[in-house]
């Protein structure tokens, strides 16, 4: 059911990966980017208008404040190369981007989203320098806080890497360590804006930062949750199948959801923590690269049937770590094995939740292409019926620039991305409420 991965058992003693050891950097090569703001092309400054317009105008969640705004990421998506979603109109605007969508298709997309965006409203009250941490977690603080953000860079030059530096990777409690609260949003968005070198989607990803930001981060500030196990392994596919036959949380939920989250940690923390400190990086850039290929299978190779819908929840898994990918050559060091390893906390509470659901690679590996190659599929994520549909052109372009990054020599991330294309007919994996972020 899952691939082998070489093992590796470690004594009692606290590794140098763990450490946070400066000198453990994962060395990998930055993505091209793309300044939206210089940029002269027809396409770019469409682009540019339509992030800036979404900016001043769309909040950054809506919906009762259960919803996130992907505008940017689906039309910075299109631009290099639906079942709407309810989360951020920035991310299908560069998705489409980044896929080669014209001026005009993002035009249209743009149209499509706002439809069913809400435009900012006013917050309690404001923030300032010396509160700005007494809000985190409150939604209804939104506006408040890109209100603040956006002060800090005209008084930073309008240097909106100085402002990340202060906000994101300062202090004892470094807002970095909470990035995949709100289901990985703010470390999607934030991966957005430093490949599109957009100031808007700065702000607005401290913003959701800020806002998402709950318990997960004590896993990463403090050191005592970090112990070493007697049963590590360098594979994550070999501990995921560990918790896949775990009956400590065999019967745990009655059904998949989001809403499973909270109680996983209030009651089973201990097991989560086993199987969290179990994955061994001895060779962190390696250990990246086979959790890309494990997060492309924790997508593609759980779906049961042809027929099913793809999981909802498990696509974020694979955006996210793609967003990682963006971000390791632009963070400081120290930060690069803790953020690969909050991922997986993310990996581990998000396969419980929906209830463990089995993997199998020859799903994948037995795919026949038929002749289908990436510039047929970034095609299909431009002009094809799911293109309005974030997520899908999201999780598309994940797997191709997941194999430009590491090579596809058997062609496991075409073949991936081929079989979700094709099949991909809406998602599934909700529960009873029919959570939608």
């Amino acid at each position: 059911m899952f691939s082998s991965f070489s093992s590796f058992s470690s004594p009692f003693s606290l590794p140098r990966f763990l450490r946070g050891d400066p000198g453990l950097a994962i060395s990998i090569p930055p993505v091209a980017t793309y300044d939206v703001e210089t940029h002269q092309e027809k396409r770019a400054r469409a682009l540019k208008h339509f992030l800036k317009l979404n900016h001043v105008t769309h909040s950054i969640v809506y919906h009762n404040l259960q919803f996130h705004n992907h505008m940017p990421h689906v039309c910075t998506s299109l631009s290099t190369a639906s079942y709407s979603s309810a989360y951020t109109s920035h991310e299908i605007l560069g998705s489409a981007y980044l896929l080669g969508a014209k001026a005009e298709q993002l035009h249209d997309i743009y149209e499509a989203e706002s439809r069913e965006l809400e435009k900012w409203e006013d917050s309690p009250g404001e923030i300032s320098k010396h509160d700005w941490r007494d809000y985190l977690g409150n939604h209804r603080y939104q506006k408040a806080y890109v209100d603040f953000f956006e002060d800090e860079l005209v008084l930073n030059g309008y240097d909106w890497r100085k402002v990340l530096d202060e906000y994101m990777f300062q202090g004892e409690e470094p807002l970095i360590n909470c990035l995949i609260a709100g289901l990985g949003h703010p470390l999607i968005h934030l991966g957005y804006a430093y490949e599109l070198s957009s100031r808007e989607l700065a702000m607005e990803a401290l913003g959701l930062i800020t806002t998402s930001y709950n318990f997960l981060h004590r896993y990463l500030d403090d050191t005592s949750y970090t112990k070493p196990v007697f049963n590590s392994t360098t594979s994550l596919l070999e501990i995921l199948e560990r918790v896949s036959n775990d009956d400590r949380i065999d019967g745990l939920f009655a059904h998949h959801g989001a809403e499973n989250t909270e109680s996983l940690f209030d009651n089973h923390e201990d097991v989560i923590l086993e199987h969290w400190n179990s994955w061994c990086l001895l060779n962190p850039k390696k250990q990246f690269e086979d959790s890309q290929k494990a997060a492309a299978a924790l997508f593609v190779a759980t779906q049961g049937s042809a027929s099913e819908r793809y999981d909802f929840f498990l696509v974020h898994l694979l955006t996210s770590s793609h967003a990682i990918r963006i971000l390791l050559p632009f963070i400081p060091t120290k930060f690069h094995v803790s953020l690969v390893r909050q991922w997986w906390l993310f990996v581990l509470t998000v396969y419980i939740a929906q209830l463990r659901p089995p993997i199998n690679l020859e799903t994948i590996t037995n795919y026949e292409l038929n002749g289908k190659d990436w510039d047929w599929l970034s095609t299909k994520a431009v002009d094809g019926k799911w293109a309005r549909d974030a997520h899908y052109v999201k999780a598309l372009r994940a797997l191709r620039e997941t194999a430009q990054t590491w090579g596809d020599k058997d062609l496991f991330y075409l073949k991936a991305a081929a079989k979700f294309g094709v099949e991909f007919d809406g998602w599934g994996g909700f529960g009873p409420l029919r959570e939608v972020c």
